[in-house]
């Protein structure tokens, strides 16, 4: 998937433990903090609370990646988490979403986004969930789902890149996901059938 930012080439390629430094890069000044999140809140938090750790291991041992990179040229500017809902506890625990997400053991689910701060604004995050939406269904996904934020529901009226951590509500509609409903007023559910 390549579209243009600012005169380069962004390109969107699936992680793999070669590119672990380039996911470290992606998330910016947490690179170094291993008790940042890094895609862990829906996985579940490691012992020790090293999610660092965690990531680079569910990383190396996957059989089929479960994230994605963007590049602006050869700088890493984006990743995203994407695999099978089934895979993924805290989807599945959640009394809320459980209550609106239909039976489907072939869903998958984009977790997160991390997106570096320069690059925000420029589309890195949609050519991630247009590539996360391709990586599920070339790997026999029935469908691909997700828990954006709805910024106009918002009262903030500045909303810091963190929190939003999982999308934008724009964003997964602007890639043809519709919603089935919301855990709260901000929180819409989306989903793809594919």
């Amino acid at each position: 998937m390549a579209t243009s930012l600012q005169d380069r080439q962004l390109r969107v390629l699936p992680v793999t433990e070669d590119r672990w430094g380039d996911v470290v890069a992606c998330f910016g000044r947490r690179g170094n903090d291993p008790a940042w999140c890094w895609c862990q809140r829906f996985v579940g938090m490691p012992p020790g609370g090293d999610n660092r750790a965690a990531l680079h291991r569910q990383i190396t041992a996957a059989a089929v990646p479960v994230g994605l990179v963007a590049f602006a040229g050869e700088q890493p500017v984006g990743w995203t988490r994407v695999s099978p809902r089934a895979e993924l506890p805290g989807v599945l625990s959640n009394r809320a979403l459980k209550r609106l997400l239909p039976e489907d053991s072939g869903a998958w689910w984009v977790t997160c986004f991390a997106v570096d701060a320069k690059h925000r604004g420029h589309g890195v995050g949609h050519a991630l969930l247009n590539a996360a939406v391709s990586h599920a269904r070339d790997h026999g996904a029935s469908a691909v789902e997700g828990h954006p934020v709805d910024v106009d529901k918002l009262k903030a009226s500045s909303v810091s890149g963190s929190a939003l951590f999982t999308g934008t509500l724009a964003m997964f509609e602007a890639a043809g996901f519709t919603e089935i409903g919301r855990t709260f007023p901000s929180r819409p559910v989306m989903r793809l059938q594919l």
